[in-house]
C-alpha cells in the first residue's frame, strides 16, 4: 500500500471518530486533601455542557458528554438534552454515583444492610429513568464497595448481593440501552474491593446478558499491568463496552491521556484498530475520564482529544501485512519494527490536514485561546457556586 493509500485510509477513520468528554472534567476537582479552585468554572450542568460544546466546535470529534447523577442532576432532563441538541452536542453515559452518601460507608449495593442496598438500587433505577429522558445508550457502573480489614464481610455474599442489584438493573433497561461495568483494583477499598479486575466485571456480565459490557478506565490497574492485553481479550469476547481515557504514574491519578505513557496507548489503540473496534458497528464508548485539577480545563481535554486522535493515526499507520508476515516468520526484530515505525511516525501534520479539511483550525488549542471564550466564562461566572466536589 503506497503512503498516499494509507494517509486516505487512516484520514477516514479518524473523520469518523467519536470521543466523549465527561462534565465533571469541567468542574472544580482535586486530590483527597484538596480541591483547586479555577476561574470560569461551571456553576451547574447547562455550563457543564456550553463547555463540552466548546471543545467539540474545536476538535470536531467529541460530540456527546457524559453526566454524572447527582452531580448533574435537573429537574428537566429532556430541556437538559435539548439544550445541549442547541449547541450542537448531546448527552451521551449516565454514569451513577453510590459512593458519597454517608450510608454508603459499608458499602452500597453489597451492603449487609438491606436498606442501604434498596437506597444505592434505587438509584441506579433513577439513573435509567434519566437514560430514558435524555435518550442516552449506557448506564456506567462503578461502585466503591469493598472492605478495609480480612473479616470485615463475607466475600462471596457480598459477590450474590451485587449479582441481585446488576440483574434488577438490567432488567430495568430499555431494549437499546446497555450497562457498562467498571473494575478499579483499590481505593477507597484497601483490603478487598467487590470488582477489582476484568474478570470479576466480566464474569458478571456474562451472567446478565449481551447488553452488559466491561468498561476498561486505564487508571484502574497494579503498576505493570498489560492493559492491550485485557483490551484484546475482551474484545475478543465481545464484552468491552467502553473505554475511560487517561493516564497515571502510580494509583488512579486521572492525569490527561498519553501523559504519563504515550506509548501505552499507543499499543491499546493498536489492539482495538486490529479487531476493528473503531467502527461504529463495534459499539465501544471512548470516553475521557480525567479530572484537571491543575491545569486549565478546557484546553485540557481539548489536548487530551488530541493525544488520543495522535495514538489513533499511528496505530492505523501499522502495516499490518508486514507485521503478520514478520509474526509468522519468527522474526522478532522485524515485528516490533513495523509496529515502532508506526509509533516513531509524526502524525501531527496528517491531523492538521484533517481538521483543516473538517473546517477546523488546524491548531485547536490556539485557536480556542483566540476565542476569547475563556474571558468571557470568566465575566460571566464570576458569581455564585462553581460546580465540583469537595475535598
Amino acid at each position: 500500500m503506497t503512503d498516499l493509500a494509507a494517509q486516505s485510509r487512516v484520514l477516514s477513520t479518524l473523520r469518523g471518530q467519536r470521543i466523549e468528554t465527561a462534565s465533571w472534567a469541567y468542574g472544580n476537582s482535586g486530590t483527597r486533601f484538596k480541591v483547586f479552585a479555577q476561574q470560569g468554572v461551571p456553576r451547574d450542568p447547562y455550563e457543564k455542557i456550553a463547555d463540552a460544546a466548546t471543545v467539540h466546535r474545536f476538535t470536531g470529534v467529541a460530540p456527546t458528554v457524559a453526566l454524572h447523577i447527582p452531580w448533574d442532576k435537573v429537574d428537566d432532563y429532556a430541556d437538559l438534552a435539548r439544550h445541549a441538541a442547541d449547541l450542537g452536542i448531546a448527552l451521551g453515559t449516565i454514569n451513577a454515583n453510590v459512593f458519597q452518601d454517608d450510608d454508603y460507608k459499608l458499602g452500597s449495593v453489597t451492603n449487609a444492610d438491606p436498606a442501604v442496598r434498596r437506597k444505592a438500587i434505587g438509584h441506579l433505577l433513577e439513573c435509567v429513568d434519566i437514560m430514558d429522558a435524555t435518550g442516552s445508550r449506557d448506564l456506567k457502573l462503578w461502585f466503591s464497595d469493598g472492605t478495609n480489614y480480612p473479616g470485615q464481610d463475607d466475600v462471596r455474599t457480598r459477590q450474590d448481593r451485587l449479582a441481585e442489584a446488576l440483574r434488577e438493573t438490567y432488567d430495568r433497561l430499555g431494549p437499546d440501552q446497555r450497562m457498562l461495568l467498571e473494575y478499579k483494583l483499590f481505593e477507597p477499598a484497601f483490603y478487598m474491593t467487590d470488582v477489582p479486575d476484568w474478570g470479576t466485571a466480566y464474569l458478571h456480565c456474562t451472567q446478565l446478558g449481551e447488553r452488559a459490557q466491561v468498561v476498561i478506565d486505564t487508571g484502574h490497574h497494579a503498576p505493570g499491568t498489560n492493559i492491550e492485553f485485557i483490551v484484546a481479550m475482551l474484545l475478543r469476547a465481545g464484552r468491552l463496552g467502553g473505554f475511560d481515557f487517561n493516564s497515571r504514574f502510580y494509583a488512579d491519578d486521572d492525569l490527561m491521556v498519553g501523559s504519563a505513557d504515550p506509548f501505552q496507548l499507543f499499543r491499546i489503540m493498536h489492539e482495538i484498530v486490529l479487531a476493528g473496534g473503531l467502527e461504529a458497528s463495534a459499539g465501544i464508548a471512548y470516553m475521557l475520564d480525567q479530572c484537571h485539577n491543575i491545569e486549565p480545563k478546557i484546553p485540557a481535554v481539548i489536548r487530551s482529544v488530541m493525544n488520543v486522535q495522535e495514538a489513533t493515526a499511528k496505530a492505523l499507520l501499522v502495516d499490518h501485512a508486514a507485521l503478520a508476515a514478520a509474526q509468522q516468520a519468527g522474526d522478532v526484530l522485524e515485528a516490533n519494527a513495523a509496529l515502532m515505525d508506526a509509533y516513531h511516525t509524526d502524525v501531527r501534520p496528517m491531523l492538521r490536514e484533517l481538521r483543516e479539511d473538517m473546517g477546523l483550525d488546524p491548531d485547536p488549542i490556539a485557536a480556542y485561546r483566540r476565542s476569547g471564550y475563556f474571558e468571557k466564562i470568566c465575566e460571566e461566572r464570576a458569581q455564585g457556586q462553581a460546580a465540583g466536589w469537595g475535598a
